[in-house]
């Protein structure tokens, strides 16, 4: 749970409406993550790439298996509209392929 009693309204552009709140991280918690994301990296620079494909294998699953619903929290969170917000998706399913061929790029 965050540490936090600062919170920021998370709003639909569209209307204005708010959606949601999310917590504004203290410093002590992004120093953590900065931690975390550094320890987490000595470990993942020593897998290789056919694993770290693998990886990314997954992510695309999961992108492609969830685009609507990524695509409608594109839309109530930016005020796009569903065509441009799929859109949206697909150019980042899109980076994930183009990682997913790291092992042709590196031939």
């Amino acid at each position: 749970l965050p540490s936090t009693d600062h919170w920021i309204d998370l709003t639909n552009p569209a209307t204005g409406e708010v959606i949601g709140r999310v917590p504004q991280s203290t410093q002590e918690e992004m120093e953590a993550a900065t931690a975390s994301a550094r320890e987490a990296f000595a470990t993942w620079k020593e897998v290789s790439t056919p694993n770290r494909v693998r990886v990314m294998l997954e992510l695309q699953r999961l992108v492609r298996q969830n685009m609507d619903e990524l695509a409608k929290n594109v839309t109530l969170e930016q005020g796009k509209t569903l065509l441009d917000a799929r859109g949206d998706v697909f150019r980042g399913l899109e980076a994930i392929e183009h990682a997913c061929s790291m092992n042709s790029l590196m031939m």
